[in-house]
């Protein structure tokens, strides 16, 4: 983001990037909050909002400091706004003088605020004259230092002793982009050097990832349309190798795909070789994403619009080979890439997730034949949808094995060098991976 102010009044983005930020402390999604936004003002807002939810911890200690009773909901954004942008210069995206006084134009400007504008305008001015002392004493915060919410960070705590910290970090750094080649049009050894024909500089992940050394629009990407790639993150992509790695005949496999939206893995099982995959959601407008996905990989699966918990309504009674189970959860591994979701997550959605989790688990293990395998995984980092999920699902079914499996993969910057079994620490996604072989009876 410039420095320099935008062709559309900086007031303006303020304005709406306060209603984004309120919106998501009142339970919308961050993606449907922007989505809500004049099509003018979505990019430059996305950006602001993206910035606010990656510091917003500081700035509530921020306004705790300049205000101890918080006032109206509406104000109490906007002024959050403004201190995260402005409450320190090395990330800032404007000088705090303009941040300030287009603050105050945002807050005159709008009848929900009007009435707040000075008091907005007092607490801004206060923050300029002392911002160096009061930032010294939100330091103390744990919120203010990490910007998670207390129960996230004490929850990481007790989830990863060694890693809590190294979680937090990532969490707050913006996400490589990662390139899924799709094996059935490419090799990543010729993407790449097409690649760098055109001056775009990366790098191989995986057995079929690319990883870009800056992000760009897809319309940008050589084949993008053609559907010789696609985007996904390098900890999804390990999903499809997974579950097929060993697995004999794929042409002659029966897949089934639960919580299949928008379509990535389902994308990938074909491109692997996967003769028949069965893409469920229970989502009918996911669905059609998913259709449209295969659509551009020009590939064809059966995309089914029902609830994977109530078989009886969807399954035709033929067991299937391998099942992923991308099981719904509160997507704490993805929230670099959403750094929303820390504070529209509530903490008892992890038991409630948990539940319906295993309720996935118990009902789609029937469905599998037996010697085949399950794939269960959670774009999350808790403890309660991972390992804790599979060891209650083990002992419970005497009949599941668990084979070798990543375990918790831990985002952050470097690889590790020592490559235990469980929390695998690389510039991806946290993700959660449990490979479950269904022995005959």
């Amino acid at each position: 983001m410039q420095k320099s102010q935008e062709k559309t009044p900086l007031w303006r983005q303020l304005q709406a990037t306060a209603r984004v930020i309120q919106a998501v402390r009142e339970g919308v999604s961050g993606g449907a909050a922007v989505e809500a936004v004049a099509a003018e003002l979505r990019p430059g807002v996305q950006a602001l909002a993206f910035h606010v939810w990656r510091n917003l911890g500081r700035a509530e200690a921020l306004r705790k400091q300049l205000a101890k009773r918080p006032p109206p909901a509406a104000a109490d954004a906007l002024l959050c706004v403004a201190l995260a942008l402005g409450w320190t210069d090395e990330a800032a995206p404007y000088d705090a003088f303009t941040l300030v006084n287009q603050c105050v134009e945002a807050a005159k400007k709008n009848p929900a605020t009007r009435m707040q504008a000075s008091f907005i305008n007092a607490c801004l001015r206060r923050f300029l004259r002392e911002r160096d002392a009061l930032v010294q004493a939100t330091d103390a915060d744990p919120q203010a230092r990490w910007n998670h919410p207390l129960w996230w960070i004490q929850r990481l705590k007790k989830d990863h002793p060694e890693h809590w910290q190294t979680l937090l970090q990532a969490a707050n750094r913006q996400a490589p982009m990662a390139l899924r080649v799709n094996a059935l049009q490419n090799t990543v050894p010729s993407y790449l050097a097409e690649l760098a024909q055109r001056g775009m500089a990366a790098h191989a992940i995986g057995s079929t990832g690319v990883e870009m050394a800056s992000a760009l629009p897809v319309g940008q990407l050589p084949g993008f349309g053609e559907g010789r790639v696609s985007v996904q993150d390098a900890a999804a992509q390990m999903a499809a190798p997974l579950l097929l790695d060993g697995l004999p005949n794929r042409a002659g496999l029966r897949v089934l795909d639960a919580c299949a939206a928008p379509g990535g893995k389902t994308g990938h099982l074909l491109e692997a070789g996967v003769g028949q995959v069965t893409a469920l959601d229970v989502d009918a407008e996911r669905c059609e994403r998913i259709e449209q996905n295969l659509a551009r990989l020009k590939l064809k699966a059966q995309v089914i619009a029902a609830d994977a918990a109530h078989p009886e309504r969807w399954w035709d009674g033929q067991p299937f080979d391998a099942i992923l189970l991308d099981a719904p959860c509160t997507a704490s591994g993805i929230v670099r890439r959403h750094p929303d979701v820390r504070w529209l997550r509530r903490e008892s959605d992890i038991a409630q997730l948990a539940s319906m989790q295993a309720l996935l688990l118990k009902t789609l293990w029937p469905l599998l034949a037996p010697g085949g395998r399950l794939l269960y995984c959670t774009c999350s980092v808790f403890r309660a949808e991972g390992s804790e999920q599979v060891q209650t699902f083990l002992a419970n079914n005497t009949d599941a094995l668990l084979l070798p499996s990543p375990g918790h993969l831990i985002p952050a910057k470097t690889a590790k060098a020592d490559g235990l079994p469980d929390n695998h620490i690389g510039d991806h996604d946290g993700f959660f991976y449990a490979l479950l072989h269904k022995q005959p009876t």
